[in-house]
């Protein structure tokens, strides 16, 4: 009886018999042989059926097997560099366990309505496993940074009385007939526990009503979120350098296979390591208005027209190729390849549609505002490594965050006035991953800002005792786990990054 073994052991078992559990994932067939993949969850094998090895009547019911069909096969396993994983399985055996037709997802190209609607069959797909795969090293290497480095993990409420950022993006449910909401932030209750531990995070789901379509936006999402007590600014940046090096590092080390599957820009991830680029918002402002990314965005545009052509021929010739006779798993090869070609052009044709809207933005920068979507993109695209935005101007941040009047490099500089808080920018126009800052420690000014804001200060009393009672320097910072996970694998949108996104109207399971 052969042994039950996973594939992503396989090259334990080389020449050795064992039986193999999975899902049809891509078959074809060659006269007297058969090749089909399978997948198993912890990865593919290429299994060779050859017909004098089984019967007659089971191999004409693989022969005709629908993909997603499970099955187990047991046979030998034989070392082949071409194969993927490195190896195969001459199979001697097979038992069809549930017979699959007419699977929705096929090798042709599907709209992303499609797509979301069938999420609970998208997630079998080759892409799909390998960001979810990335996505368990990263929540794992995240836990272990934290506990390995003397923080406490504390779970603080979804459901809340307070605003923590715009009131507008709260999502507001009904408990047991009073008006409360589902949580932006576990940050203001995390702060109360770090003057207990020192040193705590929280982990879980966030949400935000905002009403946004970008790339970049979830109403639901999960984050991380340290925060530290007797810690300032630069001990709040040197803390998420290393954490965010930690992280990466990580990923590298347990999905390097999957991130190929992606095509994912490992060269440059290696490439991540302290120290990042510091840029305060003044100098990024002075950066977007200034003759640097005027030539910037303009060789950008050149190259993606370039690179818009150079995918046009490539289309053109596979199309050449598809419609010549030709076996059906080259058609499907050319069919997949085709898919991706014209994915990517649809992407660079969207970048030149782009570059000059950001080009645009870019000349009107006015200090003041906060960063958009586009001046984040034009500066992360001008680094290799994470850039450290600080010094953001006061009143287009939240109100907790600690006031810095005596900056040089900006408040002094612009007569306004800043506060001592960082964004940390993902290279490759992918932008903000990190929100963070100091908090505000006076109880009087805190108490001033919550008003300015319009906000009910009986809702944040407690909140305002933390500076009655031992207040003390502190700050910490959040985490997006998609976002994060978007740049990671390289996609651009991050609702291929969370297994059920939720977006502005989009709830399909």
């Amino acid at each position: 009886m052969p042994g039950i073994a996973a594939i992503n052991k396989l090259k334990s078992h080389i020449g050795s018999e064992v039986s193999l559990s999975g899902w049809l994932y891509q078959s074809r067939s060659s006269g007297k042989v058969q090749f089909i993949i399978i997948r198993d969850g912890t990865g593919i094998c290429q299994c060779i059926i050859e017909k004098d090895n089984v019967s007659d009547e089971l191999f004409e019911r693989l022969k005709h097997l629908g993909h997603e069909s499970a099955l187990a096969v047991s046979g030998v396993v034989r070392k082949d560099d071409r194969s993927p994983g490195g190896c195969e399985l001459a199979v001697t055996d097979a038992k069809i366990i549930h017979e699959a037709s007419d699977y929705p997802i096929t090798p042709k190209s599907h709209g992303t309505d499609f797509l979301l609607k069938h999420r609970h069959l998208h997630l079998r797909s080759q892409r799909q496993w390998a960001i979810l795969k990335i996505r368990h090293t990263l929540i794992d290497a995240i836990r272990r940074f934290f506990n390995d480095n003397g923080f406490t993990l504390i779970d603080t409420p979804i459901i809340t009385a307070m605003a923590a950022e715009e009131q507008q993006a709260l999502f507001e449910v009904d408990y047991f007939g009073t008006p409360f909401y589902l949580t932006q932030t576990g940050q203001l209750h995390l702060e109360a526990a770090a003057m207990s531990l020192r040193k705590v995070y929280c982990f879980g789901p966030t949400f935000r009503a905002e009403k946004s379509k970008t790339r970049r936006h979830l109403t639901e999402f999960w984050m991380v979120e340290p925060e530290i007590a007797f810690i300032d600014l630069d001990g709040l940046l040197e803390l998420a350098e290393n954490f965010v090096t930690s992280i990466v590092t990580s990923v590298l080390e347990e999905n390097k296979a999957e991130l190929e599957i992606l095509n994912a820009d490992i060269e440059t991830l290696e490439k991540i390591a302290p120290p990042f680029h510091r840029l305060t918002y003044t100098e990024v402002g002075e950066i977007l208005s200034g003759e640097e990314t005027s030539r910037f965005l303009a060789g950008q545009l050149e190259e993606l027209k370039s690179a818009k052509q150079n995918t046009v021929s490539q289309i053109e010739q596979l199309e050449k190729q598809q419609a010549q006779p030709l076996k059906k798993y080259k058609q499907e090869k050319i069919a997949a390849e085709l898919i991706k070609l014209r994915s990517f052009l649809t992407e660079l044709e969207q970048k030149i549609h782009n570059n000059p809207k950001h080009a645009r933005i870019a000349a009107q920068f006015k200090w003041g505002k906060d960063l958009g979507g586009s001046d984040e993109t034009i500066i992360s695209q001008m680094y290799q490594k994470p850039v450290f935005v600080t010094h953001y101007p006061k009143d287009a941040k939240a109100f907790y965050m600690k006031t810095d009047t005596q900056n040089p490099s900006t408040a002094l500089r612009t007569g306004n006035n800043v506060v001592r808080n960082f964004d940390l920018l993902a290279p490759a126009g992918f932008g903000e991953i990190i929100g963070g800052a100091m908090r505000e420690d006076s109880y009087r000014i805190l108490a001033q800002r919550i008003k300015q804001n319009n906000l009910n200060i009986e809702n944040y009393q407690w909140y305002l005792d933390l500076r009655k009672y031992g207040s003390v320097p502190h700050g910490g910072f959040g985490l997006g786990i998609e976002r994060t996970l978007a740049w990671l694998t390289g996609q651009k949108h991050i609702r291929q990054c969370i297994p059920f996104p939720r977006m502005l109207g989009k709830i399909y399971i």
